[in-house]
């Protein structure tokens, strides 16, 4: 049996720089024009232009192996991307031009096929890694929300029947190395050492290619949800009501009752769609990072040892339950979590749906504006997810009415809802 069509028969490393020559597209993070700036090449086919360790796609790239692997793909086509482009304008805005504000994604993600279209006419394979579109969301918490009147049927944002308009993004992280570096006051050799490391020798070029300044993460993406014109997130003076979500999928998806992530979202969706009925825009993060960016394996694990400990589950053990099973009582780090809303152009957040002192501190420390910070409504709070909440507060989380005295006991970082 022959091999299969395009299938080359003979493997290229990559993990140092070949013959000598320079890199054909050096990134140059932060520059005004694209060209300058240099485009985002993470294509496995085309390894002589490729100027990033790692493919796009990350987590789903081991899936488009398989697909290559059975012949289902052609491992050297490239996509069509007529009529992809976004169907609303985002930026350029100022923030774009700092190497230091936005270095966990590209913030040309979603204009590669414009900006760098001289270079694709010329053959270089250069994709988006982020997408813009609209659609409808359809919740049954929204129709009952209707239903009780507090939210009217517009025609515009809420449609008849309940189903609610939005301008959605997709964004598939790109890390800026020496930038991550810097954000995490760490030396850029030894950020690459720990990632090559701690992902098993996975990506050889972190330690051997110092000219590749760019990794795209085998990780979780960010979905951006935009209620209302997405042109005024950079507008100070129109008010916005904004939810950052880390991913809970026993919750968010499957309606758990153990934590407070889908009631705290559905709220936060449902103050958005008001903020945007009132003329102003509401705007929902979703970060891929299940279980505290732990898995959700390591969190189930804790679920049980949290049930299971003498006395039962308790607020005042909540944190060293995790710690004791993954070793880390939170492994998300908000220090990236503001890069989506400087892309977006966000200098100021009017209602900002969240307790997180955590996302909170790392919002404002990175200069956006936070005015109202709402807390989740304690009627949407689930009977077994008390113990959750309670230590959230007595470890710094916002609340108008504080921590109960006898958790002072308390410890930890602060989790995440």
């Amino acid at each position: 049996m022959g091999d299969p069509v395009n299938r080359k028969t003979h493997i290229r490393l990559t993990s140092h720089p070949g013959n000598g020559r320079a890199l054909r597209f050096p990134l140059h993070w932060g520059a005004k024009d694209p060209m300058e700036r240099g485009p985002i090449v993470g294509t496995v086919t085309e390894t002589a232009d490729r100027n990033v360790i790692g493919t796009h796609g990350g987590s789903y790239s081991l899936y488009r192996a398989l697909a290559v692997t059975s012949g289902a793909l052609n491992p050297i086509r490239r996509p069509d991307l007529a009529n992809t482009s976004p169907v609303v304008p985002i930026g350029p805005h100022p923030q774009w031009l700092d190497p230091e504000r936005i270095v966990s994604l590209d913030p040309f993600g979603h204009i590669a096929a414009e900006a760098f279209a001289p270079l694709i006419a010329e053959g270089v394979d250069i994709r988006p890694t982020i997408a813009i579109t609209r659609a409808h969301l359809s919740m049954h918490e929204l129709n009952e929300a209707v239903a009780k009147g507090r939210l009217p049927i517009d025609g515009k944002i809420m449609k008849e029947g309940g189903d609610v308009a939005v301008t959605k993004a997709a964004i598939e992280p790109v890390w800026y190395l020496p930038g991550i570096a810097a954000r995490f006051g760490v030396e850029e050799t030894r950020l690459r050492r720990v990632l090559f490391e701690q992902t098993g020798g996975m990506y050889p070029e972190l330690v051997t290619r110092p000219d590749l300044l760019a990794f795209l993460p085998p990780i979780g993406s960010i979905s951006v949800y935009i209620f209302g014109e997405a042109a005024d997130l950079a507008n100070p003076k129109v008010r916005l009501t904004c939810r950052v979500h880390d991913e809970c999928n026993g919750s968010d998806v499957f309606g758990s009752d153990i934590c407070t992530c889908r009631p705290y979202l559905i709220h936060g969706i449902e103050e958005c769609v008001a903020e945007a009925q009132r003329g102003g825009v509401g705007l929902v993060v979703y970060n891929r990072k299940e279980g505290r960016a732990l898995g959700e394996v390591t969190k189930f694990l804790v679920y049980n040892a949290r049930k299971r400990q003498e006395g039962g589950d308790t607020a005042a053990e909540y944190f060293e339950r995790t710690e004791c099973v993954a070793g880390v009582q939170d492994a998300r780090f908000q220090e990236l979590m503001p890069d989506v809303l400087h892309w977006l152009g966000i200098r100021k957040i009017h209602r900002f749906i969240s307790m997180s002192n955590m996302k909170y501190d790392s919002i404002v420390g990175s200069g956006i504006e936070i005015g109202e910070r709402v807390s989740i409504p304690p009627e949407l709070i689930p009977a077994d997810a008390s113990v959750e909440i309670e230590a959230k507060k007595a470890a710094g989380y916002y609340s108008e009415t504080g921590a109960t005295s006898d958790l002072a006991t308390v410890k930890g970082r602060g989790i995440d809802e």
